[in-house]
C-alpha cells in the first residue's frame, strides 16, 4: 500500500507532539508499505509554494516552502501543485495530521482523486482558528485567557483586533487611559472584515470535514469536544490513543545526586505554561532542582531564564533532546515530570513517554491531561492554571518520594501491565483502518 502522510512539520525541523508522532508511525509503516511524507519547510531564500524532493531511509519526502504564506489556510497555488503531485505518485490512502501552515484545499484535491482520507486530531485547529482556544488579546488582567467556544465576532474581537486600524474594545480603552493615552474611535469596518474572514474560514472548514472519511481522536476528551461542540458526526470519528516506540522507552532508575528533580519536556511557547512551573518551583521547600528540556526559542527562552534568577534552588535549561534517547538522557535524570500547560492539552506524548519509563507525572486537572493521569494513582493533578495548587502538588511530591515512585510504577492507566500502546500494535490498527477505507472507496 502507498500511504501519503501529511503533516505541517517533521523532525528534526519541527519536534512538537504531532510531528514526533508522525515520525513514529512513518518509521513503522515504511517496514511494510511505501510511504510519502508531504510537509513544510520555511526557506526565506526561495519562493513560497516551491516543492523540494528528498528520499531518506526509504521514505520519500516532499517539502513545500511556506516561509511567508504559512499563516493562510487555503492556497490555490499550493493546491494546484499538490494536484499534480497526486497524479504522479498515486497514493492509496492519505493520513492527515495537520493542515495548519499548509492548505485546507489539499482535502479537496484528494477528494477529487477519490483517495480515502484519515485525519488524526492533535488539537482544536479545525474548530478554533488559533488551534488551542487561548485568546490572543490581552485584557489588562489575564494573558492567554481560555475560550470555551468558537463564535465569529468573538474570535475577531478577542484574537484578531491587534490587526484593526483603530482600537475598539472597552478594556483596551481602560489600558489606554491607564497609560495616559486617548483611545481612538470604533473600528467597525475592521471588525466586520475580520468577522467575515473567520466566518468564511469556518464554513470552509466544515465543508472539507465533510470530505474526510474518518477522524481519529487520541483522547476521549477531544473526541467529545468535536462531536458535542463542533457537531462532527459520531460515525465519522473514533478514539485511538497514540502508539509509542517502546523499544527505547524503558523503565529507568533516576540518577539525581540526592536532589529531588522535577523535569519539563517540550517547546518553550506560552501555551505550555513553563512560566507557571518556574514560579511554582520557587515555592517548593527542600533539596530540589528543576530541569527544562527542549529546543531554545529566542526571546521566549531568554524571558524564562530571567524568571529563574530569583530561585533559591537550581533551574537548568538542558536544551534539545533526541527522541530515541529520551530514557537515557532525560528520564534518567528526573524524579517526576511536570506538564503545566495552560491550554487543555488532549493527549500529551510526554505523559505517555514518562509512564513508559515509570516516571510519575504532575499535570493539570483538565482535558486529556486528566484523562491519562489519575490523582494519587499514577501521578498528581493540580488545579488548572493555578500557581498555588501546582506548588502544593510539587511540594507533596518532594515530601513523599516513595509514594511518587509507586505512582510511577503504575504507569499507563488503561492496561493491566501499565504499558503504553506500542507503535507496532498502533500501526496494525491504522493498517486496518486504511484497508477498510480503501474497500469502501472501491
Amino acid at each position: 500500500m502507498h500511504i501519503l502522510k501529511i503533516i505541517h512539520g517533521y523532525p528534526p525541523n519541527y519536534n512538537a507532539g504531532s510531528e514526533v508522532y508522525s515520525q513514529s508511525i512513518v518509521n513503522e509503516l515504511i517496514k511494510t508499505h511505501k510511504v510519502t511524507v508531504f510537509t513544510r519547510e520555511e526557506n526565506d531564500y526561495v519562493p513560497d509554494f516551491s516543492f523540494r524532493y528528498e528520499t531518506e531511509n526509504g521514505i520519500d519526502f516532499v517539502f513545500v516552502n511556506m516561509a511567508r504564506a504559512k499563516d493562510g489556510y487555503n492556497h490555490p497555488i499550493l493546491n494546484d501543485q499538490f494536484r499534480t503531485l497526486i497524479s504522479e505518485i498515486k497514493p492509496d490512502v492519505a493520513h492527515i495530521g495537520h493542515l495548519n501552515h499548509l492548505s485546507t484545499g489539499i482535502v479537496d484535491v484528494l477528494h477529487e482523486a477519490n483517495i480515502p482520507m484519515v485525519y488524526t486530531l492533535h488539537d482544536f485547529w479545525l474548530m478554533c482558528p488559533r488551534g488551542q482556544f487561548l485568546q490572543r488579546n490581552f485584557d489588562g488582567k489575564t494573558l492567554y485567557k481560555l475560550c470555551e467556544s468558537q463564535e465569529n465576532t468573538k474570535c475577531a474581537t478577542n484574537c484578531y483586533s491587534m490587526y484593526f486600524s483603530r482600537n475598539r474594545r472597552e478594556f483596551d480603552s481602560a489600558i489606554y487611559y491607564t497609560h495616559g493615552l486617548t483611545p481612538e474611535t470604533d473600528s467597525s469596518d475592521d471588525l466586520q472584515n475580520w468577522t467575515s474572514w473567520i466566518r468564511n474560514r469556518m464554513l470552509h472548514i466544515k465543508q472539507i470535514c465533510e470530505k474526510i472519511d474518518l477522524f481519529i481522536a487520541p483522547s476521549k476528551y477531544l473526541m467529545n469536544r468535536f462531536t458535542n461542540d463542533f457537531k462532527l458526526p459520531e460515525n465519522k470519528i473514533i478514539y485511538l490513543d497514540y502508539g509509542f516506540p517502546t523499544q527505547y522507552l524503558r523503565p529507568v532508575k533516576p540518577k539525581t545526586n540526592g536532589f529531588y528533580t522535577f523535569g519539563y519536556i517540550g517547546t518553550h511557547i506560552p501555551a505550555k505554561g513553563i512560566n507557571l512551573l518556574i514560579e511554582a518551583f520557587k515555592l517548593v521547600q527542600g533539596k530540589t532542582n528543576l530541569k527544562i528540556f527542549g529546543r531554545e526559542q529566542g526571546q521566549n527562552t531568554k524571558a524564562l531564564k530571567e524568571m529563574t534568577q530569583t530561585s533559591k534552588n537550581e533551574i537548568e535549561f538542558c536544551g534539545e533532546y533526541i527522541n530515541h534517547n529520551l530514557a537515557t538522557t532525560v528520564f534518567n535524570y528526573v524524579n517526576c515530570i511536570v506538564v503545566p500547560s495552560i491550554w487543555t492539552e488532549n493527549s500529551p506524548l510526554v505523559i505517555h513517554e514518562a509512564q513508559a519509563c515509570k516516571i510519575p507525572v504532575i499535570t493539570a486537572d483538565v482535558g486529556g491531561m486528566a484523562e491519562y493521569v489519575a490523582h494519587n494513582s499514577n501521578g498528581l493533578l493540580f488545579k488548572h492554571r493555578d500557581l498555588k495548587s501546582l506548588a502544593e502538588q510539587m511540594q507533596w511530591a518532594f515530601d513523599n518520594d516513595n509514594e511518587m515512585k509507586k505512582f510511577g510504577n503504575r504507569g499507563y492507566l488503561f492496561s493491566e501491565s501499565g504499558e503504553v500502546p506500542n507503535i507496532e500494535e498502533h500501526c496494525n490498527e491504522l493498517e486496518k483502518i486504511y484497508k477498510k477505507l480503501r474497500r469502501n472507496e472501491k
